[in-house]
């Protein structure tokens, strides 16, 4: 294999396209849910049919489907997918990036120049200390960079671009797939998986070089509304109910010091709210229930409408709604079932001089769901770090070695098979 000598064009890819604007919107209610989010979509089809991939498409739903066929002889390969998303996160703007190569990091603060005030320093993304001598793409200080995801969209067209110019590589079919929201945990909600048709999977959506998970958080989301009682504010004496006041309360009851993002780690789950929206009638605040463990969501789902009815109770008159919907769940419960899956690609980054790292996803990824699905999923490293904030960055390096351990894990699923 000759990998390892390709003249990579990801970190050029990768520039070109955190420059189109692909943030997702949590409370639109189309499909996509911006539909510049097509934008790259189309752009990514017109490279593929380019590169030779002739099946390239996008449907309706703004999902990109495409398929690198089997090496002669082949054909009984199972057919595995790689798959990234192309939206960005609501949290930080995407609008107007402007990605910036750092050539040869000297592991001196890094001051963005759109915003003097935003320094990416080693002190604050300690993994930078690994990085000195790599080449590192920030943004310019007034937006985040989208290497969450596009990082992991330009691998997986550069590893296109590597295997449809080397047809004296043995492999199965490939299939590549480009989801829009996931960012708003809609991602694969419109996939079709008879279409894609895939035995297995791998996410291009990692942090750390080697890092590979099979494990995940399962997800709930909770929505509560909290319905006060209405009066004229000035004769509202002994009438008024403010919603929003009681809503603070609610609030308030949760726990300080356990419980939510701010205050666990490793296997421990959280509630958090993430919004407050409302008036003095009606209120609504989301939560999202979170862990390694599906069955304690049950359990802090209970707790958590026992807090909210504990308030409520000191307000006659006023009325709450709890409503649970089912995210996403652990997807070691279905890896667990074909744990060669994960086996391939840790033997794949040892194969590209890569020291593999397990870890848990403290979050989810569009291979949560594919696994329950039909398809198991792990996700794999693409360098992407600092995500959803002004101080995302990337290395070029970690990019390079994400589609070597890619075309690796083709060869492995070859051998093995």
């Amino acid at each position: 294999m000759n990998i390892e000598k390709y003249d990579f064009t990801v970190a050029k890819r990768f520039m070109e396209y955190v420059k189109i604007d692909t943030e997702a919107d949590p409370n639109s209610t189309s499909f996509p849910s911006t539909m510049k989010q097509k934008d790259l979509a189309n752009l990514l089809v017109k490279e593929l049919l380019e590169l030779g991939v002739n099946d390239a498409e996008m449907d309706e739903w703004g999902y990109v489907y495409a398929t690198i066929p089997a090496s002669d002889g082949c054909d009984d390969v199972p057919v595995i997918c790689f798959c990234a998303h192309m939206d960005t996160a609501p949290d930080c703007s995407g609008k107007n990036v402007k990605p910036i190569l750092h050539k040869k990091y000297t592991g001196d603060p890094i001051v963005l120049p759109d915003d003097a005030s935003q320094v990416i320093t080693i002190e604050r993304h300690p993994y930078l200390k690994e990085k000195i001598g790599d080449d590192i793409i920030t943004a310019s200080g007034l937006t985040l960079l989208g290497a969450d995801d596009k990082a992991g969209v330009a691998c997986i067209m550069d590893f296109a671009r590597f295997m449809m110019g080397n047809p004296g590589f043995k492999h199965g079919k490939i299939r590549i797939l480009f989801t829009p929201d996931e960012e708003v945990g809609r991602g694969v909600d419109h996939v079709d998986m008879n279409k894609l048709g895939a035995d297995y999977g791998y996410t291009l959506d990692g942090g750390v070089l080697g890092s590979i998970e099979d494990e995940s958080f399962s997800a709930d989301a909770v929505e509560i509304k909290i319905h006060g009682v209405s009066a004229h504010p000035g004769y509202a004496k002994n009438k008024m109910i403010n919603s929003l006041k009681v809503a603070a309360e609610f609030i308030e009851q949760l726990p300080k010091n356990s419980w939510s993002p701010e205050t666990t780690s490793g296997r421990e789950g959280f509630v958090h709210p993430t919004s407050v929206t409302g008036i003095m009638e009606s209120t609504t605040v989301k939560f999202i229930i979170r862990d390694h463990i599906t069955d304690k969501l049950k359990e802090y789902e209970d707790r958590l409408e026992e807090i909210l009815n504990g308030v409520v109770a000191n307000y006659e008159g006023v009325v709450a709604e709890f409503k649970v919907t089912e995210q996403y769940r652990n997807m070691k419960e279905v890896i667990k079932d074909v744990p060669f899956v994960t086996d391939y690609a840790i033997e794949a980054m040892e194969r590209a001089n890569v020291k593999p790292r397990p870890v848990i996803i403290r979050g989810g990824t569009d291979g949560s769901r594919l696994s329950f699905m039909g398809m198991p999923c792990p996700n794999l490293f693409t360098g992407e770090m600092g995500i959803h904030s002004k101080h995302e960055y990337v290395s070029v390096q970690d990019m390079q070695k994400a589609i070597t351990t890619m075309a690796h894990i083709s060869a492995i699923w070859t051998e093995n098979n």
